[in-house]
């Protein structure tokens, strides 16, 4: 198993160093640049923006900066922030935890909810139930994370204020675990339905397909009650096409959080990325997309291994 990690992560290698030449590249072609937003400032003059333009190294070539870029990078150096001043690793450092925990609490709800429901549906197939939750799920699916947040922000926040609109914690209460997790029940809500709704769709695929299975039928003729048919002998067969699904969806939550956390000013990378992309700060841009592949590799990565827990025909050497 060991071998076959190594493997991998020595395969997904070339493959991060493919996606940063070619992010950097179409990234330098947009017009504009890093000094774009100084152009309109009457306070500062063309001498000021050569002078800056040589400072920041954006007087040599795309592929020139990149190797100085991705020389830093492999010794440690994120860069530093063109709009801040400040270095990358320290804004990342800042906000990344907090993208993790909605991250997290979203493919939490997501998995929690949705899984139980796809097998829930798929043992009540064309009933009311599985009726009213594909409308449901169809619905949800389709629906823009923007909308669906300015939404629950609306009512939930604004109209019955269960909860707070924006932010992470109140400004006239101390931090705590309680006030987190009230300011986190509404983005995390958002980030998660379309995870919540796709993810049940597929479980119940799978369950509907396996339970039609010859060993299925083999457990049901023994006399097994269907619960136990059902959550011990189809469950895990029918994972191994979600467990798929999940690998790839990862880096989708990171990516869903810069619409989520910019509705609701949440503190973490999403608001940072979408910063960095309107005032062209490069070295910002190029840590949340560094950010967001290697989640892809590491999310397809994880799926692999769980295809050998869920199914023990398929082993890795």
């Amino acid at each position: 198993m060991s071998r076959y990690i190594l493997q991998r992560v020595l395969e997904a290698l070339p493959l991060l160093l493919l996606i940063t030449i070619v992010t950097y590249f179409l990234m330098n072609l947009a017009p504009g640049g890093p000094l774009a937003v100084y152009l309109h400032n009457p306070k500062v003059t063309p001498a000021t923006l050569h002078r800056l333009s040589i400072q920041l190294g954006l007087n040599q070539p795309w592929y020139a900066r990149y190797f100085s870029w991705l020389w830093a990078l492999l010794h440690g150096n994120w860069g530093y922030s063109y709009f801040s001043g400040q270095s990358v690793i320290s804004l990342i450092g800042q906000r990344l935890p907090n993208t993790l925990i909605l991250m997290g609490s979203s493919f939490l709800i997501a998995l929690v909810i949705g899984i139980p429901l796809g097998v829930y549906v798929a043992t009540h197939q064309y009933s009311f139930q599985d009726h009213a939750f594909s409308f449901l799920s169809f619905f949800a699916w389709a629906m823009p994370s923007f909308f669906f947040g300015l939404l629950l922000q609306t009512l939930f926040a604004v109209k019955l204020g269960w909860f707070p609109v924006s932010g992470m914690y109140s400004v006239y209460a101390p931090p705590s675990l309680i006030e987190l997790l009230w300011h986190l029940v509404l983005p995390a809500t958002v980030l998660g339905l379309g995870s919540l709704a796709g993810w049940s769709r597929y479980m119940r695929s799978g369950i509907l397909e396996v339970i039609r299975q010859d060993y299925v039928r083999t457990a049901r003729a023994k006399g097994l009650n269907e619960r136990t048919v059902i959550w011990k002998h189809a469950f895990k067969n029918a994972l191994l096409p979600i467990v798929t699904i999940l690998g790839l969806d990862l880096p989708g939550f990171f990516g869903g959080a810069v619409i989520t956390e910019e509705i609701f000013a949440w503190p973490g990378m999403g608001r940072l990325f979408l910063s960095a992309l309107n005032n062209r700060d490069y070295p910002v841009e190029m840590a949340g997309l560094l950010i967001s592949a290697v989640l892809l590799v590491v999310g397809n990565l994880l799926a692999d291994l769980a295809y050998s827990f869920l199914d023990p025909r398929i082993q890795y050497r």
